[in-house]
């Protein structure tokens, strides 16, 4: 037996569909025992520059491993991070 699901709004802007899945349930309007994993391979993340303040010696020793590795540091140092946070998700 199905169930009838709520129409999802037209939305005129990303920040209206945000304010609007804010405040409701996505139950009402998606079947989520029916929804399909699906891999969208081309999309590229947001991204936000953050300012972070670092000792010039660990600078320079991420720019020496980068180097050796034939990468920007910025680059090595975002595989760390990534590296690290994967590791700590499988410990929670």
């Amino acid at each position: 037996m199905a169930s009838t699901k709520k129409q999802i709004p037209e939305f005129r802007s990303e920040e209206e569909e945000r304010s609007f899945w804010a405040e409701h349930d996505s139950t009402e309007f998606v079947d989520w025992q029916a929804a399909q994993r699906r891999r969208f391979p081309n999309l590229k993340p947001s991204l936000r520059t953050i300012s972070l303040r670092l000792p010039v010696s660990m600078i320079e020793d991420l720019k020496v491993l980068a180097n050796k590795r034939d990468v920007p540091y910025q680059s090595l140092l975002k595989v760390f991070l990534a590296e690290r946070l994967e590791r700590e998700r499988r410990r929670a």
